[in-house]
């Protein structure tokens, strides 16, 4: 889930995402200054008047010389934004008055790394800088916009005050050029650079100067770029002992030594007039970037929000009634993707045409392939100019799409998409056991080329997506009848989802006899994404100021009264609104999705081994293509669970967000959870497979799923909001109460002890076990570490409940079950299990005869 705003500051403080944007978070730090999928953002905190000389400050008085003595004949001189030198080892910067005082924005990303250290194309950190120059000393400050005022009110003094920049490094002027430009050795600023980007954040250890320096700079019109080797000694963690060791690493292990870097800086000057912001508006998913104004004449400090999107200009040129843009938004293709991809990456960019023509404008949005070094030997996918889908050489199975932006607007600056090699087995796994009983391509892997190139586009295009501005949206797929999504006159026209942005995969509610083409299971570009789109980019001609476009965008946002699939995740609704599910087709209704999709899970059981078996392979396709199948069962099971508990919610400003969901609607999921979740799933227990893939091993893996279930329904916050839910109902017996839904929940795994002769299977007996455990930590929860970390997200409701109680009562109930059943089984490890049980529920009940 993406938070619904993020903080923006100087260093254009915003989110990171992931995502293919996975549901599991990627496993690098979140660099500043970025939006993308999936995962929150933070400032580090600057340092005010910084390290001068490991920053890269000159130690001792400032003691200019002849510029000829500074600025040799030996330097290798760009002129550009500012003149850079290169002077053997040292870079020199040769900053006029007219670069001083201006806001530009510091990029720091990695351009190439030693084996275990990220990848090319990752970021570090990005920030708003500014050069100042006091008396014969050059600052260079950390700017932010955290918190404003109009520089005309009175209440800017106190802004001002509040807001002091801090500085980063500090430099001797080192001569003077013939205009009067200050010359500044900032070698060891790129070498050694602060804390507030080095490298060191993300690797831990401290930088060898002796083993550091400054490869390439290049200065152009509205940007300098450099590029440094910054060599790092990791030290070795304390208690670890010398010798080899036999263990595979993996993509993120550092090992203690020397690790080595190449860092890209771009110093990109940014637009001297800030493009005119777009007010947010929580019922529609951009990323943001806020602002606490303090001269607004509310009788508060008010937070502006606005939304981060691209300039985009119309020009004079118009094809038909579309508008040609002055500059297009353009994405590059990394000269270092595979081939045969990159026509499918281009299709992914430009996939989004569509909807910019939603917005009014032709060829709105371009790809392009990276110039060859003989094009342009200065092009670098780093240069903060181009936007990039850069390819990462990694086992990582995720794609993630953040952008940078300029903190006083919002306008984006530039992106790089990061596909991570491996998304592409993350892609064939979840198109096989999801669609793979009504695709015939899908039949025998590999997949072929075209439907992998398919693949490859959807992921590119959904990643794009957020580099653009656009939050995952997870309500707008629940808005789809369930029936529509087996038709294919609707499939032609809406597509199974209606924004690429929701985590709304293949469509696996589709079966064999409907008929359905192949390329109507993937998703694409859809009606709630020429919305956003065109809500977000579409120009507001006679309004010059963003509260004059209010009126207008919430005449659009209007349209989602009438069209509800236009509609956007709610504002706290993750874990609560069944229709906010991730990795789910049709969770307008979860039980007849569910079931539909069972149906083709069975299907494709048989199908593994004609699927993954093949001459002079091992079976390591059937090992992880069967544990994914078991996985996207016990997935679509809890997306059933889900509707327990749960709340219908719609963002909007006039009426009732949340509603629960009706009572008969949460007891037929709890009937299809007792016949398909708990029930022991015998289709996937199949000799043929589990004999070649492992000694032993189903009964721990169906247990774990089916456990994971149960987790879900006995969470606090859904035994909280089932309890609440009566508390607030009209009469009593219209709300499915948390009691009954314990007793539902009892009965559906201890169902054998009404049987006349008792006997339980294993796959059940592990079940029962599980129940009692999960219980037991509720009742009983062990103590936190005093030095555990707090909890992280959002805490359950406080304050007593009933579902101890219950919890309680049902313990006691069904050790009455058990005392009665024991009794009516010949099955010596029935009887044993049940004894044991009823120990078990005496020591929770109870700690203290543990």
């Amino acid at each position: 889930m993406t938070p619904r705003t993020a903080l923006a500051a100087a260093t254009a403080l915003a989110l990171l995402g992931a995502t293919a944007c996975r549901s599991t978070p990627t496993p690098t730090p979140t660099p500043a200054g970025r939006n993308a999928g999936n995962q929150g953002g933070g400032q580090p905190g600057a340092r005010a008047g910084g390290d001068s000389a490991a920053a890269g400050g000159s130690q001792g008085a400032p003691n200019p010389r002849p510029y000829a003595r500074v600025v040799t004949k030996e330097a290798k001189t760009r002129d550009g934004l500012f003149k850079t030198h290169l002077v053997g080892n040292r870079l020199l910067f040769e900053i006029p008055d007219s670069a001083l005082g201006h806001d530009m924005l510091l990029v720091t990303q990695i351009a190439k790394t030693t084996l275990g250290v990220g990848y090319g194309g990752q970021a570090v950190d990005n920030r708003v800088v500014r050069w100042e120059r006091r008396g014969n000393r050059v600052l260079l400050r950390s700017v932010s916009y955290n918190i404003v005022a109009d520089t005309g009110a009175p209440v800017y003094q106190a802004v001002s005050a509040a807001n002091y920049s801090p500085i980063m490094a500090a430099f001797n002027v080192e001569a003077y050029g013939p205009d009067s430009a200050a010359v500044i050795d900032v070698s060891r600023l790129f070498t050694n650079p602060p804390s507030e980007f080095s490298p060191t954040d993300r690797i831990r250890g401290q930088v060898d100067a002796s083993r550091s320096f400054v490869e390439r700079v290049a200065s152009f019109p509205t940007n300098v770029e450099t590029e440094a080797t910054v060599t790092i000694n990791v030290p070795r963690p304390q208690g670890q002992n010398g010798g080899g060791g036999g263990g595979r690493g993996n993509n993120n292990d550092v090992q203690p030594g020397a690790a080595s870097v190449l860092m890209h800086y771009s110093m990109v000057r940014l637009p001297d007039t800030p493009m005119m912001p777009r007010l947010a508006d929580e019922r529609v998913g951009f990323f943001t970037v806020r602002q606490i104004d303090f001269s607004r004449p509310e009788q508060r400090a008010e937070t502006r929000t606005y939304i981060t999107r691209y300039r985009l200009e119309c020009s004079d040129q118009r094809v038909g009634e579309l508008c040609v843009p002055k500059k297009p938004i353009t994405y590059y293709v990394d000269p270092a993707t595979p081939t045969r991809w990159v026509p499918w990456v281009k299709k992914g960019i430009e996939s989004w045409q569509k909807a910019f023509e939603a917005a009014g404008f032709s060829q709105g949005i371009v790809a392009k392939e990276a110039p060859s070094v003989e094009e342009d030997p200065d092009w670098s996918p780093e240069d903060a100019r181009y936007s990039v889908v850069r390819w990462l050489p990694s086992t990582i199975e995720n794609a993630v799409g953040p952008h940078i932006h300029d903190p006083r607007s919002g306008e984006i600056i530039e992106a790089d998409v990061q596909f991570y090699h491996n998304v592409m087995n993350l892609n064939r796994d979840w198109y096989w056991t999801q669609v793979g009983a009504v695709d015939p391509r899908a039949a025998t892997l590999p997949l072929p080329d075209s439907l992998m190139g398919r693949l490859v586009q959807y992921v590119v295009a959904h990643e794009v997506g957020h580099t653009l501005g656009l939050q995952h949206n997870m309500k707008a797929s629940s808005m789809y009848p369930v029936d529509s999504l087996r038709s294919r006159t609707w499939l032609e026209k809406m597509g199974h989802t209606p924004t690429l942005m929701d985590y709304s995969r293949f469509n696996y509610v589709v079966q064999p006899e409907d008929s359905i083409p192949p390329e109507l299971l993937i998703p694409r570009i859809g009606p709630y994404d020429d919305f956003i789109i065109m809500w977000g980019y579409k120009p507001i001609p006679n309004a010059s100021t963003p509260d004059a476009e209010r009126s207008t965008l919430d005449r659009w946002v209007r349209m989602q009264d009438t069209l509800p699939w236009l509609r956007f995740s709610t504002a706290d609704a993750a874990g609560a609104d069944p229709g906010e599910l991730t990795e789910a087709v049709g969770d307008e209704d979860a039980v007849q999705a569910t079931t539909l999709g069972l149906k083709n899970i069975k299907r494709l059981v048989p199908m593994l081994i004609p699927a993954t078996v093949r001459p002079l392979e091992n079976y390591d396709d059937l090992r992880e293509l069967y544990g994914r199948l078991v996985g996207q069962w016990a997935t679509e099971m809890r997306h059933v669970a889900a509707v327990v508990g749960g709340e219908s919610s719609r963002e909007n400003y006039q009426d009732v967000r949340f509603t629960p969901i009706p009572k008969a609607r949460q007891q037929e999921a709890m009937h299809f959870l007792a016949e398909n979740a708990f029930a022991t799933p015998e289709y996937f227990l199949r000799p043929e497979i589990l004999r070649r893939i492992e000694p032993a091993g189903a009964i721990e893996r169906i247990n774990n799923a089916q456990t994971g279930i149960l987790n879900t329904l006995l969470s606090d916050s859904r035994l909280n909001r089932l309890v609440e839910q009566e508390a607030l109902a009209e009469r009593p017996s219209d709300a499915y109460t948390a009691g009954a839904m314990l007793t539902d929940l009892r009965n559906a795994v201890w169902g054998e002890l009404d049987d006349r002769n008792v006997r339980i299977d294993p796959y059940r007996r592990a079940l029962q076990r599980s129940y009692l455990r999960l219980i037991d930590t509720k009742l009983n929860p062990p103590p936190r570490p005093a030095n555990a970390p707090a909890p992280r997200g959002p805490a359950a409701p406080s304050g007593p409940t009933d579902a101890r109680a219950l919890l309680r009562g049902e313990l006691k109930l069904l050790d009455g079950e058990l005392r009665e059943a024991i009794a009516r089984t010949s099955d010596r490890t029935t009887r044993l299990h049940l004894e044991d049980a009823r120990l078990e529920i005496a020591r929770i009940l109870d700690p203290s005869n543990d």
